[in-house]
């Protein structure tokens, strides 16, 4: 058995967290951020609106079930880094195909363990989100804390340009490229059960999008047409889409005014469904506003309250920014939802055209399903604009 390497991590403000050295043998700097969900690390590892940030888990034990390809929400992970409580030994699950630490290794991932994460998320949610080091190699703890302070931060940062596809393409579920859960078998035909006959076409763009998300789409009676963040709305109307989708994604969300403008000239052709960064986007192309949290929402267990029918809903999360509902009323939209524990929005929708967004994650992948009508809510806002009712 190897001798174990010491690790580090440093934040901005000279803490310094030292424990053992797991994944590649690195030093990168990024955001330091904590997520509450108790399973899923494998979604949270390859969910793209993590890039650039380095995720804590507050679960005490990580990579007990290991890693299987069916759980990627990306085709390799997308955060810089990774903080555990304890690397498990162990990996027990019949599906697992290799164990945490040596897919770390294998994509160029580095991860510290036996540091006190109770204190680190204490910290975070005290002090606010901050840029941190994390290195697997020698490494000084004062060289560590100025290469944190050195990193630029995630306000005003585009990283959707760095997740996003290149070129437009066709999702399909029995693609073994992306097909990865179980959500439709392969070879599933287009009016198997549960699925409705008549599909329509959606013009998803892609500003760090999930697999299970596009999944969800199809499952829904959706053909989805993937497009690069940076398409514009005349490559849009060229594949004559029903509907528009937009996706989650990383960064602020105020340093894309490509994507604003984009949507913009879009609000008014076809229904339009956001989630996450789409939320966000929404929300400018609408004339509103956001802002930086003070630590985030990421996790499994978020209380979401629609005001329009009183139902709470426990919802799966992962931003950093939110929007201003003040500044919502220009731009003719109303808040449909907001978070419990602190009163941010959650969801918007115009009070003319036929289109809304929430800020959460509906396609749940990891996280509970309670959401997931919203999917069907879309189909049918889709139906109601074909049959020319809306």
């Amino acid at each position: 058995m190897s001798t174990p390497k010491p690790g580090v991590l440093a934040l901005e403000d000279g803490s310094v967290f030292r424990g053992l050295a797991h994944g590649a043998d690195a030093t990168i700097a990024g955001e330091c951020v904590f997520n509450t969900s108790m399973t899923g690390y494998q979604e949270i590892l390859t969910d793209p609106s993590y890039f650039g940030q380095i995720v804590t888990m507050t679960a005490p034990q990580i990579g007990n079930y290991g890693i299987n390809p069916e759980d990627a929400e990306a085709a390799a992970p997308k955060c810089s880094g990774f903080v555990v409580r304890e690397m498990s030994p162990v990996v027990s699950n019949w599906r697992a195909q290799q164990s945490l630490d040596a897919y770390l290794k294998q994509y160029g991932i580095p991860c510290v363990s036996e540091i006190d994460t109770r204190a680190l998320t204490k910290k975070l949610r005290v002090d606010g989100a901050m840029k941190c080091c994390l290195s697997t190699l020698p490494i000084s703890d004062a060289e560590a804390v100025k290469l944190a302070k050195a990193w630029r931060d995630m306000a005003g940062s585009d990283y959707v340009k760095d997740v996003s596809c290149k070129e437009p393409y066709i999702w399909r579920e029995d693609d073994p490229q992306n097909y990865n859960a179980p959500y439709l078998p392969v070879g599933t035909t287009m009016n198997a059960p549960g699925i409705p006959e008549k599909r329509f076409r959606v013009a998803a763009f892609d500003f760090g999008a999930k697999f299970t998300i596009y999944r969800k789409l199809i499952r829904h009676g959706f053909e989805v047409q993937v497009f690069p963040a940076d398409a514009t709305a005349e490559q849009v109307r060229e594949h004559q889409p029903d509907a528009v989708f937009l996706s989650n994604g990383p960064g602020d969300p105020s340093a894309l005014p490509y994507i604003h403008k984009t949507v913009t000239g879009l609000l008014k052709e076809y229904p339009i469904f956001g989630i996450c960064l789409g939320h966000q986007m929404l929300t400018h192309a609408l004339g509103g506003s956001t802002y930086k949290l003070k630590f985030g929402h990421r996790g499994g267990n978020q209380p979401v309250k629609n005001l329009e029918t009183g139902r709470v809903s426990i919802t799966a999360q992962n931003h950093g920014f939110a929007t201003d509902p003040q500044s919502l009323e220009k731009g003719g939209a109303m808040v449909t939802e907001i978070n419990l524990n602190d009163n941010t929005v959650e969801g918007l929708r115009h009070k003319e055209l036929p289109v809304f967004s929430v800020q959460y994650h509906p396609e749940a992948a990891p996280g509970p399903n309670d959401a997931d009508p919203l999917f069907v809510d879309f189909y049918n806002l889709v139906e109601a604009r074909k049959a020319g009712k809306i």
